[in-house]
């Protein structure tokens, strides 16, 4: 496609997304769209939003299931941005999040990572990305698809923002590098529940995200430099890596806890308004 296009591209999403609007046809049924168009898409939204004075801080994972790769195309996991006005922090562990301008919601609960020193090479595993990473947290992620019944491709994740809505950390836990094995064997084994309004909605675990959050962390690493080989994950980026359960509708007045067993990380609860 040509710049011209690709900004129109961006334009149409960026437009939906600030009136919450549907985008009514996926980019991915367009003519001479596909992966690396997404990606240029994807590019030139981060570069309209930093203009406008806010600022990248790390990446959101997509596709974190190696199942869907050989059904989907993918030869490995695909990745958005994420942004300072996107991301909140939950003072003890509990936060309050407005729905608004928003189209068709779902939560995700996450491990989030944030890193302490760039990630560069391709022999990166879940061990040594742990030794690049500062803390670890529970998160959710509220993902907001624009495209009608929750269908699209890759390439349109890609571009309409990661289908990012907003991500909601938990208390942060330092990785202390002595006890980097023992967070590469637990992220490999725990367990989460998700909970609504007190309710048990589902039981998921580690292994939903490449089978650790982990070795998906060190996946990502991979893939962006592969792709993008002067702009690898960096110092102060934060990675939010797949989530560890199926996707559930959220609306106003909901509130969502979920619980880890297997790591030592807190509770996280999110009020929706």
């Amino acid at each position: 496609m040509s710049n011209m296009e690709i900004e129109s591209l961006a334009r149409e999403l960026l437009s939906a997304r600030e009136a919450g609007k549907m985008v009514e046809v996926p980019l991915s049924s367009r003519a001479g769209f596909d992966l690396e168009t997404a990606y240029q898409v994807e590019a030139t939204l981060k570069q309209w939003h930093e203009a406008t004075g806010h600022k990248s801080v790390g990446l959101k994972v997509g596709y974190a299931n190696k199942a869907m790769w050989r059904v989907l195309k993918l030869e490995t996991l695909v990745w958005a941005h994420m942004y300072d006005d996107t991301i909140h922090q939950a003072p003890g562990n509990s936060a309050t999040l407005s729905l608004s301008r928003t189209r068709s919601l779902k939560i995700e609960p996450e491990i989030v990572f944030g890193l302490k020193q760039p990630i560069t090479s391709q022999a990166v595993d879940a061990n040594s990305a742990l030794e690049a990473t500062e803390w670890l947290a529970l998160g959710f992620e509220i993902i907001d698809c624009p495209f009608p019944e929750w269908r699209f491709q890759p390439g349109d994740f890609v571009a309409s923002f990661g289908l990012h809505a907003a991500l909601v950390i938990g208390e942060r836990v330092q990785v202390d590098p002595q006890r980097i094995p023992k967070f590469v064997e637990e992220l490999s084994q725990f367990k989460v529940r998700m909970l609504k309004n007190g309710e048990l909605i589902e039981e998921g675990s580690g292994r939903n995200s490449l089978r650790s959050p982990a070795s998906c962390l060190a996946e990502l690493a991979r893939a962006v430099v592969r792709r993008f080989p002067t702009e690898p994950l960096k110092t102060g980026d934060i990675v939010s890596s797949g989530t560890l359960t199926a996707g559930h509708a959220i609306e106003k007045g909901e509130r969502w806890t979920c619980e880890s067993e297997g790591l030592p990380l807190p509770p996280l609860s999110l009020q929706l308004t």
